[in-house]
């Protein structure tokens, strides 16, 4: 061990994932040098294929929509700056936070949500489809970069964080990284964080990408007390400050509100647990959490999100419309795997091809999902 990693590790909370002390890599590798393990875990994911394509995946609204939106890029980023800082406060490991941020959506379909739930339904007699189970998937072999492994070979922690969720079924076939879905037993604090670290980026970026599209309006927003609220200071603070500055301020204010109650929470409810080691972290119950009250303001602006934006006709035109090019696109590669790149096609397995179509189309760019669609279907591409 050299003493830079012991650098990297000195001022962290006891219980918190240490990179000396992983618990390691699928394949073993000499050390990473002068880079923590984490560290490389982060350089590793920014280099992916995956990560570039996350630049033209839908968020809330498909790339094409609009310059200013946000994508899963732009959305991991931020989650990445959230989680670092929460991280910070509470003595956590900001390089394992920030590597679990930007590897959070690696296997994420086009279309946002669409695409996972129509995936999912044209999977169901294979096994389902989950794509935080994909992102893992992403990063344990479908990433080809070296001559010795497949996919990035991560540590553990990091692939630990990735698992937001996952059925009992898939948990029982992951070995060490399922188990603790089948004893209910908790991921790091940096894999807790980051999981809402997620919740606060998206909870606030999809407000500005609402408002900016004209689907929200300021007087719909004022319905949600929390930004109510927070508004109505920033309005007696810069009296006539023009809208998009005003709803700037109000949304910074939110996002400070939001992480300040997860710190105070979270430091009092670990030091009531008083965990000694990581292993203890695991055992207990979630340590990082939103107060109460906050936790009810923040169910209730999702709430408000999804009948108001989420569900707005316009979106779900583009819903409609996404579903119908994974749908159609699926049900023809399944039909004839010739259709495949050769990579892509199984020969007597139809189980194991299934599950290659999956892997392509979750692959998939929203543009490269649509050009694809029109290249089979339209009799203008011959």
């Amino acid at each position: 061990m050299s003493s830079l990693i012991r650098d990297f590790d000195a001022g962290l909370a006891p219980y918190a994932a240490h990179s000396a002390q992983s618990r390691g890599r699928t394949h073993a590798e000499p050390g990473p040098g002068s880079r923590s393990e984490y560290q490389r875990d982060r350089d590793r994911i920014i280099h992916s294929t995956a990560f570039r394509r996350l630049e033209y995946k839908t968020q809330v609204f498909i790339n094409h929509e609009g310059d200013l939106f946000r994508t899963r890029l732009t959305h991991s980023i931020e989650v990445a700056q959230i989680g670092r800082t929460l991280a910070r406060s509470l003595r956590l490991n900001e390089d394992l936070v920030e590597a679990t941020a930007l590897a959070h959506d690696l296997g994420h379909t086009p279309f946002g949500h669409v695409g996972q739930d129509v995936l999912n339904e044209c999977m169901k007699d294979f096994g389902g489809f989950e794509h935080n189970l994909q992102s893992l998937r992403v990063v344990d072999h479908l990433e080809e970069h070296y001559g010795a492994f497949d996919g990035l070979n991560l540590t553990f922690e990091t692939r630990e964080g990735i698992l937001k969720h996952c059925s009992l079924n898939n948990a029982r076939q992951l070995g060490d990284l399922g188990q603790r879905f089948i004893e209910r037993s908790q991921p790091s604090l940096e894999a807790q964080l980051t999981n809402l670290a997620d919740e606060i980026a998206y909870n606030n970026h999809d407000i500005d990408d609402g408002l900016r599209s004209g689907l929200l309006t300021m007087a719909q927003m004022e319905e949600v007390e929390l930004f109510a609220r927070l508004h109505r200071e920033v309005e007696a603070r810069y009296p006539g400050l023009p809208g998009r500055r005003a709803l700037y301020e109000t949304i910074r204010l939110m996002i400070t509100a939001m992480t300040a109650d997860l710190v105070e929470t979270s430091a009092r409810l670990i030091a009531e647990a008083a965990p000694a080691t990581i292993d203890d972290v695991r055992a207990a119950p979630p340590l990082i959490r939103f107060s109460d009250a906050m936790r009810a303001e923040t169910v209730a602006l999702k709430r408000f999100l999804y009948a108001n934006l989420y569900r707005h006709f316009q979106v779900n035109r583009m819903r409609v419309k996404a579903s119908r090019i994974v749908r159609e696109l699926f049900e023809a590669f399944l039909a004839d795997p010739v259709l495949l790149p050769g990579d892509y096609q199984v020969q007597g397995d139809p189980h194991k091809q299934a599950r290659k179509i999956a892997d392509y189309i979750a692959g998939m760019t929203d543009r490269y999902a649509i050009r694809e669609h029109r290249r089979i279907f339209s009799l203008d591409h011959f």
